[in-house]
């Protein structure tokens, strides 16, 4: 008997979504948090956990573009209305491209403001710009901008996920979770 399930993510899929998931979710709050606490070693460290993070979503969205272009994505779940699958399609290019885009923006910034970008500790992130605080400022204020955009995004992200789950009970969730396996 045929199985009616949809296919599912790649193990590899799956890791680099909810590590970078993981990743994008602790830098929201250390951003919040670091722009309000004062000077000091505790403001220090939220800016070197929030660059840290930043690196490791670059790095995390490098590698998941390129193992897209070697393992595309599954089709998406069969039944959806044309606007669905539009919005799907165009919500995800978006999410990948203000991924890709924050971290840059927050690198420019952060070596056009003169900062050095120390990954976890281990080892120093290379400047991209020299120093110009004028230039930094214009790119941490777009980081920031994009920041909302980004969280607006996750929320139509979850919500749509969500939606299917719930609503149309679909596999859409269920295929990106550790474990699913289609047959």
């Amino acid at each position: 008997m045929r199985s009616t399930r949809s296919a599912g993510y790649s193990a590899a899929a799956k890791l680099f979504h909810w590590v970078t998931a993981l990743a994008v979710l602790t830098a929201i709050p250390v951003a919040l948090a670091m722009v309000r606490v004062g000077q000091g070693p505790v403001q220090n460290q939220l800016y070197d956990l929030h660059r840290s993070l930043g690196v490791l979503v670059l790095v995390l969205m490098a590698a998941r573009l390129l193992w897209r272009l070697y393992r595309p994505a599954p089709p998406l779940v069969p039944g959806l209305p044309d606007w669905q699958v539009a919005a799907a399609t165009i919500s995800h290019w978006t999410l990948y491209a203000v991924l890709l885009a924050m971290p840059v923006l927050g690198w420019a910034g952060t070596s056009a403001f003169g900062a050095p970008i120390m990954v976890f500790d281990l080892f120093e992130w290379p400047a991209m710009l020299d120093k110009d605080e004028q230039l930094a400022n214009v790119l941490l204020r777009l980081h920031r901008w994009l920041g909302f955009s980004l969280a607006g995004l996750l929320a139509l992200h979850v919500g749509a996920a969500l939606h299917h789950h719930f609503i149309r009970g679909d596999e859409t969730l269920r295929r990106m979770l550790p474990g699913y396996r289609s047959d």
